[in-house]
């Protein structure tokens, strides 16, 4: 009955899996938002260090990762997989709940997976400083961290709704050397002129990429840094579903569902492309992208082309969509209120590969409450929308009286989302469905791409 399977250092893998060969057919291609052409590299390297732009389009199956990031990664990885059995117990049911805690990185989430690669290859490149956005903050604190390490400044728009509710978020980005400024902001074109709209406006992750695009482009010595969505982020993840898989493999198991929250995609696809990969060579295994009702991009979006920031400065790409000016609320899952998702995720979903499901925050807060009383952790308002999902799964496999093996990542821990939870806990907690006619509006104005 072992409940936490950890690996040696020696076993934290050595390359990260690249999906893209193994994907449904070619890719669409990514679009220049001024020509309305297919992307060139020349056109990222304004914002992009070259080994990062062949990462992101690059036909490998296996990318070496530098010595110099798995020595950073020693620090927290391999993290631990745990098996839930007081959850279990609680909930009566005959299903096994496993979950990969990445909780235990100094940034406190899976966001430094990605984030320590993307310092490295730019201070590689004579890079000085790297602008960003964030959400919840916990991709902006992996990029603060991750600068720190390297040596890089780093610049940090923060939404400002999460700034709002999640102030210690913007106290260890600071803790670590970044500049945090709330977004929109009156620092960029693109900032000012969302406030010359909206002067209240609560920010959104469309709008903070917005203004960092803009900021990296503006100057040579500067860089972008991105903390989901694009293909490279998603290559970086994939530590955590191999570690998993060979985590299970020590227990004797293996998942007939894995379960991650997604928003642009990070999360859910560094859990589940190394199990997609064990699907497309024959296993059944289900793959289950979770996400706000609020903001429900993969269960109410549209697949189309679509710019992946409000300004309409950043790529056009072929995406599941709520349409680039699309305003979420004001959810305490911030870093899930975005727009559009990763085109690998949308394209795996189109095609059937994958499935996705929504919940309101109040039932996700509920899930991750019994989960605290039962395990202990905290989770984040984020990663609770997979602890849901994963007892949904347990609760129907006790209703079927079948077992059912259940893998679900546990992105992060919410020790810095209290006023979320004081929020549930005292009833103050609101759910948000956005309406339908909101999502017609924002899709009416996709751009219209003609290949």
């Amino acid at each position: 009955m072992q409940t936490k399977i950890v690996l040696d250092e020696s076993r934290i893998p050595t390359h990260w899996y690249n999906i893209i060969p193994d994907m449904p057919g070619p890719l669409a291609p990514v679009i220049n938002p001024r020509t309305l052409q297919p992307v060139t590299p020349d056109d990222l390297l304004p914002i992009f260090p070259m080994a990062i732009i062949e990462q992101e389009i690059s036909g490998e199956r296996w990318i070496p990762i530098p010595e110099e990031v798995r020595e950073i990664y020693r620090l927290w990885r391999p993290s631990p997989l745990y098996r839930a059995h007081r959850l279990e117990q609680a909930l009566g049911t005959p299903a096994k709940i496993y979950y990969k805690y990445e909780g235990v990185s100094p940034a406190g989430s899976h966001k430094p997976n990605s984030a320590i690669p993307q310092a490295y290859y730019n201070k590689q490149a004579g890079i000085r400083r790297l602008a960003t956005e964030t959400g919840a903050g916990q991709w902006g604190s992996s990029l603060a961290l991750a600068c720190s390490m390297f040596g890089l400044e780093c610049t940090v728009y923060m939404v400002k709704v999460s700034c709002t509710q999640k102030p210690y978020r913007k106290s260890m980005m600071q803790l670590w050397g970044a500049n945090v400024i709330p977004s929109p902001s009156e620092f960029t074109n693109a900032g000012r002129s969302i406030l010359a709209h909206d002067p209240d406006s609560n920010g959104s992750l469309g709008i903070a990429i917005s203004e960092a695009v803009e900021d990296a482009a503006s100057r040579a010595d500067t860089n972008y840094a991105l903390g989901s969505v694009l293909n490279h982020v998603c290559l970086h993840q994939t530590i955590i579903g191999q570690e998993a898989r060979e985590q299970l493999a020590l227990a004797g198991d293996y998942p007939d569902v894995v379960i991650a929250c997604c928003g642009g995609g990070s999360n859910f696809a560094g859990t589940a492309f190394p199990f997609l990969a064990d699907r497309a060579a024959g296993k059944n295994v289900r793959c289950l992208a979770v996400e706000p009702a609020s903001c429900p991009t993969l269960t109410k979006g549209i697949y189309a082309f679509d710019y992946g920031d409000t300004a309409k400065m950043a790529p056009i790409a072929m995406m599941y969509t709520l349409g680039h000016d699309f305003m979420p609320p004001g959810i305490h899952a911030g870093g899930l209120r975005y727009h559009g998702e990763s085109p690998l995720v949308s394209q795996l979903h189109h095609a059937g590969l994958i499935e996705a499901k929504s919940y309101r925050q109040t039932a996700c807060f509920e899930a991750a409450h019994l989960f605290a009383r039962h395990e202990g952790i905290v989770p984040a308002p984020e990663s609770s929308h997979a602890v849901r999902a994963a007892i949904d799964e347990a609760v129907i496999a006790k209703e079927e009286g079948k077992e059912k093996t259940i893998l679900f990542c546990l992105s992060g821990h919410g020790q810095l989302d209290m006023v979320a939870y004081d929020a549930y806990l005292s009833g103050g907690l609101e759910d948000v469905e956005y309406p339908e006619e909101m999502i017609r509006e924002s899709l009416a104005k996709l751009p219209k791409v003609e290949l």
